[in-house]
C-alpha cells in the first residue's frame, strides 16, 4: 500500500485506456504518453496493461507499507528515497516505511511511476483510468492510500537496470508529428492546406488531458452553403466522430489536436489525425515548445505504429538481457 504525504501538482491513476466504449460516449482516457507508461511497468516486471501513477509537472511524495520496487520514466525529475537521490528511468527499490519525493518535471510535461504489481484502484468498464469529467476517478489527495496489486508478469528487472537512453523519448523543444489528412479535409482550401504544413505551432498554456491547443495561422474554409444541421460558422460539419488525435480547427482560428480525454465526437471539421506513435511526443509538449506537421499516408501511419511497437520490443528485450548479467 502507498500513503499519499503530498499529491503533486496533479497525479492521477492511469493504464492503457478505457478502449470500446466510444458507442456511449466514453472516450479511453489513460496514459497520455503511452510509451513510457509501459516502459516504466517493464522496469519493475509489470504487465504492461498495469495502472501507473500519470504525474503532470511536479510530482508527489508517498510512504511505502511494504517494499517495493518502483520505476519512474517519462519526463526527467529529481526523485529520491528517504532523501538519498535516485535516478529516472530505472528499476529502484525501497523498504518499508520509506519516502519517496518526486520533484519538478526538468524536461517534458508527464512523468510515469509504476509500481510492481500496479496501483490496484477499482476498475470501472475494464480500467483504472481516471476520467474526471465523468467523476471517474479524481487527482490524488494528501491521505489518500492506493493498493498495490498483482499484475506482474512474472519477471522482474534487478535493481539498478534501465532503459538505453537510445530507447527513451524525445521531451519538449520543437517536434515533427506526422498527421494523416481527414475526411473533412476538403473544407479547407488548398492554399490553408499548405500552409498548415509549412508554418509551425506554438503548443498553449490552455492545454490538457483533452487537447493540446496549438498557436499557429488562421485557415480558411471553402466557401458553401451549410448544409442541414451544419450550422453557418464555416468550421461546422454534420456531426462526425472526433479520433484520438484528431486535428480540430474552430472558427478556423486554432488548431486543437484531440487527446485520450476529448469528446468522442462533434461538429467541427477536422483536418487530419495525427498518428498514434506521435501522440507520445505531442502528450509530453508544454509551452512554449512548438510543433510541424507533416503529411504521411496511411501506410505510413501503419507503419509508424510497427515502428513503435518494435522500440518498446528492444525495451522487454533489453531488459531481460541485463538480467543475464
Amino acid at each position: 500500500m502507498l500513503t499519499v504525504l503530498a499529491p503533486g501538482a496533479r497525479t492521477l491513476v492511469q493504464d492503457l485506456g478505457r478502449a470500446g466504449q466510444y458507442a456511449i460516449g466514453l472516450p479511453p482516457s489513460g496514459a497520455l504518453d503511452q510509451y513510457s507508461h509501459c516502459c516504466a511497468n517493464l522496469l519493475v516486471g509489470n504487465d504492461e496493461t498495469a495502472a501507473t501513477l500519470e504525474i503532470t509537472m511536479i510530482g508527489p511524495e508517498l510512504r511505502f507499507a511494504e517494499p517495493a520496487i518502483v520505476a519512474v520514466t517519462g519526463g526527467e525529475a529529481e526523485i529520491s528515497i528517504d532523501g538519498t537521490r535516485a535516478e529516472c528511468w530505472q528499476t529502484l527499490s525501497a523498504d518499508a516505511g520509506q519516502v519517496l519525493r518526486i520533484g519538478t518535471l526538468r524536461t517534458g510535461c508527464h512523468a510515469y511511476l509504476a509500481v510492481r504489481g500496479g496501483i490496484a484502484t477499482e476498475l470501472f468498464l475494464g480500467s483504472r483510468s481516471t476520467y474526471q469529467s465523468s467523476a471517474i476517478g479524481s487527482p490524488l489527495a494528501s491521505g489518500d492510500t492506493l493498493p498495490i496489486g498483482d499484475e506482474t508478469d512474472g519477471f522482474c528487472p534487478g535493481e539498478g537496470s534501465t532503459v538505453d537512453p537510445r530507447l527513451r523519448p524525445a521531451l519538449g523543444g520543437h517536434q515533427p508529428l506526422r498527421l494523416v489528412e481527414g475526411l473533412c479535409r476538403y473544407r479547407f482550401t488548398d492554399e490553408s492546406v499548405r500552409e498548415f504544413f509549412s508554418s509551425t505551432f506554438t503548443v498553449s498554456a490552455e492545454s490538457d488531458r483533452t487537447g493540446r491547443r496549438l498557436i499557429g495561422p488562421a485557415l480558411r474554409f471553402v466557401d458553401r452553403e451549410a448544409p442541414f444541421g451544419a450550422g453557418d460558422n464555416p468550421s461546422n460539419v454534420v456531426d462526425l466522430g472526433y479520433p484520438v488525435g484528431s486535428v480540430q480547427v474552430p472558427n478556423g482560428e486554432e488548431a486543437i489536436c484531440l487527446l485520450r480525454d476529448a469528446v468522442t465526437g462533434g461538429g467541427y471539421a477536422t483536418i487530419g489525425t495525427v498518428v498514434t506513435a506521435d501522440l507520445d511526443v505531442l502528450a509530453q509538449l508544454k509551452a512554449p515548445d512548438t510543433v510541424r506537421f507533416v503529411p504521411v499516408s496511411l501506410d505510413q501511419a501503419v507503419a509508424a505504429r510497427r515502428e513503435s511497437r518494435d522500440r518498446l520490443d528492444h525495451v522487454r528485450r533489453g531488459l531481460r538481457l541485463l538480467s543475464l548479467y
